[in-house]
């Protein structure tokens, strides 16, 4: 006996929104720390004090991101209540308007008008403020604005970024500093640059290329700026 099996698709865009947020958080640590680490190692600083620059500027970044991306995030979350609030308001007040509105798009999608109708109808009578929201507003459980938990997530991709320079740090002899965290820093811009590429069904070598390049004209520069201060 054949039994039927379930059909189940998984598409790259159903990634983009949590890759690209960890992919950034994590590209911003390890280039932002490793570039400061490299600057300030370059200034022939003491290990010492290569080593609280690195977790300072781990520990502000990452409290950095969270907060950013908290405000962020709950104004989004503002403005989605603000929405329904208002859809809610007029469904109450002007049902017959809100079934015209619903068929309409419908309609814009490829259906005949009557048979917008009917799907807006039978819609409404089921979860009317969530046919609005889905179809009318773009809303939906999945897409919804969680600041907290866009807090954590852009802490924890930032701060995973950023150890890396900063192990390296304080593992490599002080001379080589800005060497060791410079080649390290850029060897994971790279990896995170393909793992993004990949995960989002892209191909890696350019997105890889592309991250290496600025990381490494944002290192040359800090380097610079701290040879021109030289402690």
């Amino acid at each position: 006996m054949s039994r039927l099996r379930s059909h189940t698709e998984r598409h790259a865009t159903e990634k983009l929104g949590w890759l690209r947020a960890a992919v950034l958080g994590a590209n911003d640590g390890t280039l932002s720390t490793g570039s400061l680490i490299v600057g300030v190692a370059s200034a022939h600083a003491s290990q010492g004090n290569i080593l609280i620059a690195g977790l300072s500027a781990l520990v502000a970044g990452a409290l950095s991101m969270a907060a950013g991306e908290y405000v962020s995030v709950s104004s989004q979350a503002d403005s989605e209540r603000a929405d329904l609030a208002r859809e809610k308001n007029e469904l109450a007040h002007d049902w017959d308007g809100e079934v015209k509105e619903l068929a309409g798009i419908y309609q814009q999608r490829g259906l005949d008008a009557t048979l917008a109708r009917q799907v807006a109808v039978e819609l409404m009578k089921h979860d009317a403020l969530g046919a609005h929201a889905r179809d009318e507003l773009g809303l939906s459980e999945a897409t919804a604005a969680r600041p907290v938990q866009a807090a954590f997530a852009s802490a924890a991709a930032f701060s995973c970024g950023a150890v890396f320079p900063v192990v390296t740090a304080v593992l490599t002899p002080p001379s080589y500093v800005a060497g060791g965290v410079s080649i390290v820093s850029v060897i994971m811009l790279a990896v995170l640059g393909a793992i993004g590429a990949i995960a989002g069904g892209a191909a890696p070598l350019k997105p890889a290329l592309r991250v290496t390049f600025w990381g490494i004209v944002a290192m040359i520069i800090t380097a610079g700026i701290g040879r021109i201060f030289h402690i």
